[in-house]
């Protein structure tokens, strides 16, 4: 791959971008307003997709759900596969079990599965940080964490740490969507919400060169991968200016196309 000497260099008209999420529903949504706004063509493709654990393979880490006396859910995807899995084994969740939930939004989730107003439920603001001050005020539950394969450190850490009882449970698995009916597209940009979907892109196309292709990235931990893979990283987000990823791509187009 052939790195351009310059950054400037590489603000060249912006016409196409892909976004590697699934498609909004809203038709109010940030993605369509910038594509209606600047004339663009944005097209939606996930590059990742969850995959539920086998029971095969829930059963090979031993874990025993019922010996637990609180979950802790940072995603609405570690509830619906968590109780997949208890209803799959036939277990029943005691009413007295507490949830532990990363936000309002992920609470409100859970009515889906159990009548909220009858259990014990503590939430979180927004971040795992602000759901650990809540955790310390309850040390002394023995807690389940239904995650992915892939997931952040800080949770499982702090509870080692603290001496808190903690016992992981991957319940679903993050692999890389099959793209090939992309091959022959090219964009001038990629948007990117995580490692994995930077995996994704070389999983599915191992000889990818960037070229002009401009690369997005949403989040550090994103930022860093497309690094790693050494692709030059044009877009990032959040920015002081930019909080969000349509943000950083409008700044971007307006310099890039001249507005």
């Amino acid at each position: 791959m052939t790195k351009t000497t310059t950054k400037d260099s590489r603000f060249k008209p912006v016409k196409s971008i892909l976004v590697s999420q699934p498609k909004p529903t809203d038709d109010k949504s940030p993605y369509i307003v910038l594509a209606e706004k600047y004339k663009l063509k944005i097209d939606f493709r996930p590059f990742i997709e969850i995959q539920p654990v086998s029971i095969k393979d829930f059963r090979k880490q031993k874990i025993e759900i019922l010996s637990h006396t609180a979950v802790i859910f940072t995603s609405r995807n570690a509830i619906d596969h968590f109780f997949e899995i208890c209803k799959e084994l036939k277990v029943e969740v005691p009413a007295d079990m507490k949830y532990f939930c990363i936000s309002e939004q992920t609470a409100n989730y859970l009515q889906k599965y159990i009548v909220i107003r009858k259990r014990k439920i503590f939430t979180g603001t927004k971040t795992a940080v602000e759901l650990l001050e809540i955790i310390k005020k309850h040390k002394n539950e023995k807690y389940l964490f239904p995650c992915s394969d892939i997931r952040k450190d800080d949770i499982p850490e702090f509870m080692e740490k603290s001496g808190i009882h903690c016992t992981e449970a991957i319940i679903y698995k993050t692999v890389a969507s099959d793209l090939s009916d992309l091959d022959d597209v090219k964009y001038d940009v990629l948007a990117f919400f995580s490692p994995s979907g930077i995996k994704s892109l070389f999983v599915n196309f191992p000889d990818f060169v960037q070229g002009d292709t401009r690369i997005a990235a949403f989040g550090p931990t994103t930022a860093a991968a497309a690094r790693e893979a050494n692709l030059i990283l044009d877009i990032e987000a959040p920015m002081p200016n930019a909080p969000s990823m349509t943000g950083a791509l409008e700044l971007y187009i307006k310099k890039a196309n001249g507005l």
